[in-house]
């Protein structure tokens, strides 16, 4: 017997509304906060395990591959398979190979660990994401309930790198084992609070396997094109990035022909869908260029420890209180594109001031810098989240929720490829100088990724004169 849908949560928030969010905005910062400890674990890892530059890359980057190969499939699952399935299913993943790679003793079954906790992480996000939009009503209570969720993803970006500077310090394996705990938590909490819903019907077309094969391919292809740049040669790059894209013509010509597609590539003609995942994109990317680079140039060239860098970076975390607070407010009284676009070139601001860096910085000179790149990210995360996800039907809020998610590890793989590029070729002659020229010219990557984050989304500014709807708080 299929199971009776949950009604859908009104305008002020019950009991087990915020239950529920807090539930999923836990997953969402266990997400950010995973991705984020990384960063900081970085160096540890590579003195323990004895991986190069290149391969430290990977750490990072297997997860992208994961997730960024695997995200569209996860969104199109939750919506045709169960969205509540899906997100327990898949933490049940999430925590054993988070797991495995606090036990790894070689650097491949680190990496292969991050592989596939990056794919558990592609089916839960897309599913935890559209259970907020198809279970909250449309307006204040959705607004609000997105905001939150995504502030909770934001603060688990920032604060993460503090945790990561702490944990790394009594042993780098503890950025794996504590996700581990936090999951499980979670895990149990999840299943008494997502409610249960009506068992998704067959449409009459089937699970377009073929779609699903070819799109899987072409994104896992195009990630490895992205994050191998740095250490293949220009043709086997370009050889690779033909590949995907021809597996990405014939999956479109797939889909104009299924009956039932995985991607209804209608949804690709709204314009603020296309800005808004095209702004997530430069600003994750930029974010992770920009820690990549400052934790090397604490703890490398600054002999700072782990739990210094991951203090100094703390500031950042400020996101975490101003994203579920202040950033609803703001988009209640000036609308979610100001805010957004506001955000974007707050970050841009950030990256100028930290530009310049010299030698022997102290943390003030820096602190204005981290300030402000914690501001941008409380104010864009969450609108850009909203903007992704506003006026798609139920039935897609899991694709779109997969694009949006697509587009945060894209924009990670591009920054942390290009930002490693740079650095390398920048810092040849091993001397301080020239490692702190290098750190000087990887800056320029998210200062760039930045500014076309404001020139892309600039436009959705036009017709905003009219107020948000107020996102009031239970």
């Amino acid at each position: 017997m299929p199971l009776s849908p949950s009604p859908k949560l009104d305008e002020r928030l019950s009991r087990r509304g915020w239950g529920l969010l807090l539930v999923l905005c836990g997953a969402i910062f266990l997400e950010g906060i995973d991705v984020s400890m990384m960063g900081v674990a970085l160096p540890s890892i590579r003195a323990e395990l004895g991986m190069s530059t290149s391969e430290l890359q990977w750490v990072v980057s297997a997860y992208v591959l994961g997730y960024g190969g695997f995200v569209l499939l996860g969104g199109r699952a939750a919506d045709l398979l169960g969205r509540r399935r899906m997100f327990l299913g898949w933490l049940v993943v999430f925590v054993a190979f988070s797991g495995l790679g606090g036990l790894a003793s070689e650097g491949w079954v680190l990496i292969l660990a991050r592989f596939v906790t990056g794919v558990a992480a592609a089916f839960m996000a897309p599913a935890g994401l559209s259970i907020i939009t198809t279970t909250f009503a449309a307006g204040h209570a959705r607004n609000r309930a997105v905001l939150v969720y995504a502030g909770a993803g934001a603060g688990g970006f920032s604060l993460g790198m503090v945790v990561g500077g702490l944990l790394t310090a009594i042993d780098w394996r503890w950025v794996f084992f504590a996700p581990v705990v936090m999951a499980t938590v979670i895990l149990v909490a999840a299943v008494l609070l997502i409610p249960r819903e009506e068992r998704p019907a067959r449409t009459s077309g089937g699970f377009d396997v073929v779609g699903t094969a070819t799109l899987t391919g072409a994104m896992v292809l195009l990630v490895v094109t992205v994050v191998r740049a740095p250490d293949v040669d220009g043709p086997l790059t370009l050889a690779t990035l033909a590949a995907s894209l021809l597996l990405l013509g014939v999956f479109v010509a797939i889909e104009r022909r299924s009956a039932a597609p995985l991607v209804r590539l209608g949804i690709l003609r709204s314009a603020p869908l296309l800005r808004a995942n095209a702004g997530a994109m430069l600003l994750v990317g930029s974010f992770m260029a920009f820690q990549f680079t400052v934790v090397l140039y604490l703890q490398e060239l600054r002999g700072w420890t782990e739990i210094e860098t991951g203090l100094a970076l703390a500031v950042a975390g400020i996101d975490a209180v101003l994203a579920p607070t202040l950033t609803p407010w703001l988009v209640n009284k000036f609308g979610n594109a100001r805010v957004l676009v506001g955000g974007l070139a707050l970050a841009v601001v950030s990256y100028l001031l930290f530009l310049p860096v010299g030698a022997d910085w102290s943390f003030l000179v820096m602190l204005p810098a981290l300030l402000v790149l914690g501001v941008a990210f409380a104010l864009a995360y969450g609108p850009l989240t909203i903007a992704a996800t506003e006026n798609v039907d139920d039935e897609e809020q899991g694709l779109a929720s997969a694009l949006l998610s697509t587009s945060f590890q894209f924009g990670a793989a591009l920054g942390l490829a290009a930002v490693a590029a740079v650095i390398v070729a920048n810092t040849a002659a091993g001397t301080p100088e020239a490692v702190l020229e290098g750190f000087r010219a990887g800056l320029v990557v998210p200062l760039v990724a930045g500014v076309l984050g404001v020139v892309l989304t600039a436009p959705g500014l036009r017709g905003t004169r009219e107020r948000a709807p107020e996102a009031t708080a239970a």
